[in-house]
């Protein structure tokens, strides 16, 4: 029988078990009910491979992504807003103690100086006594006194260390358990009451960040 062909329009023509689909005059295909069946299993495994790869892209670009997570970590850092902070919390802490004087640094997590104040009648050398108990205490993660204590209970080996100032009054900066920073004091009335200045300033800082 010969195929009927239409220039516009969709037409349908049976003939037994076979027909014809013509649509607008573009599409002439023949199909039977076996072609048909066929065309249904090999179409649903198209879809099926699709998925499959679709879902093994997903994997492997959530892998990918856990393992580049795992490379790297996120991390606060001390800003210079930050450490002006803890400069002015400290300077708060002399004023009240009545400190004859006092140099006050602030570095962050690898010991580098972010800011320096000295105090008014401040003996000169304490600028860099106060910059090597802070940078001290930041990159051994330690308060200096710890150390100090530990040469004067014979410890004694720990003077040899390079660029380390077992003195106390460097204080670890903390925010949320994760040390960014630290403080170092000098030219107060005593070791003691540098301490006491320098943890005044790395709590000024916990103070001004709660309150954000």
């Amino acid at each position: 029988m010969p195929r009927p062909v239409a220039s516009c329009g969709s037409q349908l023509h049976l003939n037994a078990s076979r027909f014809w689909i013509l649509d607008f005059g573009l599409l002439d295909v023949e199909v039977n009910p076996m072609k048909r069946l066929m065309h249904s299993i090999t179409m649903a495994l198209l879809l099926s491979t699709l998925a499959s790869n679709a879902d093994a892209q997903g994997i492997n670009r959530k892998e990918t992504t856990i393992a580049s997570q795992a490379q790297v970590i996120n991390k606060k850092a001390l800003t210079l807003e930050g450490a002006r902070s803890v400069i002015a919390a400290a300077i708060a802490a002399a004023k009240q103690k009545n400190s004859p004087g006092g140099a006050i640094a602030v570095v962050d997590e690898g010991g580098n100086l972010i800011a320096l104040e000295r105090l008014d009648n401040t003996f000169g050398a304490a600028a860099n006594v106060s910059i090597g108990k802070a940078r001290t205490a930041a990159i051994f993660k330690h308060p200096t006194k710890f150390f100090e204590d530990a040469i004067k209970n014979g410890r004694t080996s720990l003077v040899a260390m390079p660029d380390f100032t077992p003195l106390q009054g460097g204080v670890l900066i903390e925010v949320d358990g994760q040390v960014i920073g630290a403080i170092g004091v000098s030219g107060a009335s005593s070791a003691q009451q540098d301490e006491e200045i320098a943890i005044a300033g790395a709590n000024g800082l916990n103070s001004s960040v709660g309150q954000r």
